[in-house]
């Protein structure tokens, strides 16, 4: 197969692209099953395509255990049977990039599935063997090995589960998510090259991007040193040996005027920036906006602090408010906390809904605004608040590594409403989908968003359509009172929040090109509000 014949003319449409996030589990249901599927995707691409996005960023679809969402990746050249199969996937990104939206595959380089081929072996090759050298085996410590190698931590944040899991044969291996994700060795040569031909096969197929998960976690010491007597450099986070990878997957990428945007969660902004130096990284997550509380200072200084990080490197910058493992906009904006920590997550936290979609109406108009790609997590253009998964049916591993104390990310992935008054809310399934939907939720489907000019729906459709008035220029902050926001980009452009409690008098304008809640009665922009205008 070779070099698809339909690359987009465009190389430079990544930088400004509104890019929407599909997890296929629960975006919509094809065949009844009870499990969104590739055909669920392909029967809603027109969906998409009246939204308005410019590419969708899949996560995993390849064939998988499921005992952590998909990331547990036992062939990355097969789709898992749940979803459909490798035919569909390429009808699907063909199909998509008919109508302009191009496809973003996930790729899981840190680990593979205990399923995976490679580990199955290694298993059956004993302590010492080739095999074994492409993952993490270490004979254990103590009189009889019987502790682990070293004391590295779980990245599941709260979770004080082992990241090593003995065998039989008196071996450990490696994992510092769950025992069915084994680390590979990245020191290997063989592991290099398996996911270079990896990426290949899916550019072959059309596919525009890779999303990099966990970036900066693959390169650990040889030696597996213990943290708390190495902490520097890190033992397995931002190694330096990560960038000759990365270089080498750029290589690849530019053959097909591919691009990637990877995971890394790095408070440093120099090492960050480092990742998006021209010949690696294009784009990786804004993690700083993400997590911001909904507070004017904090957001200004959340914006500045991410387009000086990318400045230097020339690198544009990305915008996201939720993703499938963050708390929903409008549950977590209509808390007392409003920002978003993986530590304080918690049952039963009381949430203002009304106040949260205030807020997240005006963010959604916040982020389209600013210069960079924006990811919009699928259900957030509905409005969709954070779901509570009765204990019973949590499926998602962080809730059993931290003994329950955390929630899991399950209640931001559930099924989504597409038709009221039909089962499932119109999910598509003939049996209950594989996480239960809340018994109001065909209040937010998609029918009765459509046609209804107050709706989230609306909002995106409109803001998405408008979002090119702004151009590829620069933000320029305007001065505003306390608590609101203000600034100019394009040409005559403005884009204004107020976070404050007193309404804000708008700057002079020609026209009121958008907004994301009514004026109060003498024309000004109430708390919570957000609005675009043009000079």
């Amino acid at each position: 197969m070779g070099q698809p014949t339909h690359a987009p003319k465009d190389r430079d449409w990544w930088r400004s692209a509104v890019i929407y996030q599909v997890y296929v589990r629960s975006f919509a249901d094809g065949d009844g099953d009870g499990t969104g599927d590739l055909a669920g995707v392909r029967a809603r691409l027109p969906y998409l395509a009246e939204l308005g996005v410019d590419a969708l960023w899949f996560n995993p679809w390849y064939q998988s255990p499921m005992k952590d969402g998909g990331y547990d990746v036992a062939d990355y050249r097969a789709v898992d049977p749940a979803f459909g199969t490798l035919a569909e996937a390429e009808k699907l990104i063909a199909e998509a990039r008919e109508l302009g939206i191009r496809t973003i595959v996930d790729i899981v380089p840190n680990h593979v599935s205990d399923q995976h081929p490679w580990f199955r072996a290694a298993l059956a090759a004993g302590p010492g063997s080739p095999e074994r050298e492409l993952f993490h085996f270490r004979p254990g410590r103590g009189p009889h090995g019987e502790l682990p190698p070293n004391d590295w931590p779980s990245q599941f944040i709260g979770s004080t589960a082992p990241v090593w899991t003995r065998l039989a044969d008196g071996d450990w291996y490696l994992h510092l998510f769950t025992p069915e994700q084994p680390d590979l060795n990245w020191a290997h040569p063989a592991v290099r090259q398996e996911h270079e031909d990896i990426l290949r096969f899916w550019f072959e197929r059309g596919v525009a991007g890779v999303r990099i998960d966990s970036a900066a976690l693959l390169a650990k010491d040889p030696d597996l040193p213990d943290l708390a007597s190495h902490p520097e450099p890190h033992p397995f986070v931002d190694r330096d040996e990560l960038h000759d990878i990365y270089r080498s997957w750029r290589a690849v990428a530019d053959n097909y005027d591919a691009v990637f945007v990877g995971e890394v969660w790095l408070p440093d902004a120099e090492r960050f920036a480092r990742y998006l130096r021209p010949g690696e990284l294009h784009t990786a997550f804004n993690f700083s906006f993400l997590s911001c509380p909904w507070d004017a200072g904090r957001l200004r200084s959340a914006i500045d602090t991410t387009l000086a990080e990318h400045a230097p490197v020339g690198a544009p910058a990305t915008w996201v408010l939720c993703n499938h493992d963050v708390t929903r906009t409008v549950t977590r904006y209509g808390r007392g906390e409003t920002g978003f920590d993986f530590a304080a997550k918690a049952f039963g936290m009381p949430t203002d809904l009304a106040l949260g979609t205030r807020r997240a109406r005006a963010a959604a108009l916040l982020s389209l605004a600013l210069p960079g790609a924006v990811y919009v997590y699928q259900g957030e253009e509905l409005g969709l608040p954070e779901a509570e998964i009765p204990a019973g049916r949590i499926q998602d591993p962080m809730y059993f590594r931290s003994q329950g104390a955390d929630p899991g990310r399950d209640g931001c992935r559930v099924p989504l409403p597409w038709a009221d008054g039909m089962p499932y809310a119109g999910f598509g399934s003939q049996q209950e989908p594989w996480l239960p939907q809340p018994v109001d939720w065909a209040s937010y489907a998609v029918d009765r968003q459509r046609n209804d000019l107050g709706s989230m729906l609306t909002l995106y459709r409109r803001a998405i359509a408008a979002r090119p008035h702004f151009g590829g220029g620069p933000l320029t902050w305007l001065p505003a009172p306390e608590g609101v926001l203000a600034f100019t980009r394009g040409k005559g452009m403005t884009c204004m929040v107020n976070l404050a409690p007193t309404p804000a008098e708008l700057p002079g304008h020609s026209r009121l090109l958008l907004i994301s809640g009514p004026l109060d009665d003498k024309g000004r922009l109430p708390q919570d509000t957000a609005a675009w205008l043009r000079s």
